[in-house]
C-alpha cells in the first residue's frame, strides 16, 4: 500500500495540525482512526471473500473430477458385468446334457441318471452344511459345552416340540 515512514507521519501531523488548528485535531484524529479500521476491516472481509470462491471453485473442480471417475468406473463394471452375464448366460443355453441320454456318477461310483430335483437338493444340502461350517460359534466351543452342532429347519423344530398323540397318554 502507501509507503508511510515515520518523518512522514511527522510532517502530515504538523500539516494538519496547522490546518485543522489544536482543537478540532483529535476528533479528526479519532475519525480518520476509525475509518482506517472499518477500510481494513472491508479489505479483510474482501479477501476472505475471494479466497472462499476460490477454494469452493477447487472443490466443485474437484468434485467433478471424482464424478467423472465414478462414472467411468461404473461404465467399466457395468461393461464386464454385462460381458460376464451374457459368457454364462450363453454357457446355460448351450446343452450340457439332455434329459434322456445324460447321465453322472452318484456319490456311490455308480452311473445313475442326474436330474433338476437331485441338483437342487445337493446345492440346498451343500449350503446348509456351510452355514453350519461357518457359522459364528466353533464347534470345539459346541462341543463342549453342547451347542447346536448341525442346522434345524423350522419344521423339524416344531415337530420335535409338538406333543405325541398316543393311545396310552390321557391329558386330564
Amino acid at each position: 500500500m502507501i509507503d508511510l515512514g515515520l518523518t512522514k507521519l511527522v510532517v502530515i501531523g504538523v500539516v494538519a495540525l496547522i490546518v485543522i488548528g489544536p482543537e478540532k485535531l483529535p476528533k479528526v484524529a479519532r475519525m480518520a482512526g476509525t475509518l482506517y479500521g472499518r477500510a481494513q476491516r472491508y479489505l479483510n472481509e474482501v479477501k476472505t471473500e475471494v479466497s472462499r470462491e476460490i477454494e469452493l471453485e477447487e472443490l466443485r473442480n474437484l468434485k467433478k473430477e471424482v464424478q467423472d471417475a465414478a462414472q467411468n468406473i461404473k461404465s467399466d463394471v457395468e461393461n464386464s458385468i454385462s460381458q460376464n452375464m451374457s459368457e454364462v448366460e450363453s454357457a446355460f443355453s448351450e446343452p450340457a446334457y439332455s434329459d434322456t441320454s445324460s447321465s453322472a456318477y452318484d456319490h456311490h461310483g455308480s452311473f445313475s441318471n442326474v436330474t433338476a430335483d437331485d441338483l437342487a437338493r445337493k446345492a440346498r444340502e451343500f449350503r446348509r452344511k456351510k452355514l453350519v461350517r461357518n457359522s459364528a460359534i466353533p464347534n470345539w466351543y459346541k462341543q463342549r459345552h453342547g451347542g447346536k452342532q448341525h442346522v434345524t429347519s423350522g419344521a423339524a423344530r416344531v415337530a420335535r416340540f409338538r406333543p405325541r398323540s398316543s393311545s396310552n397318554s390321557s391329558f386330564y
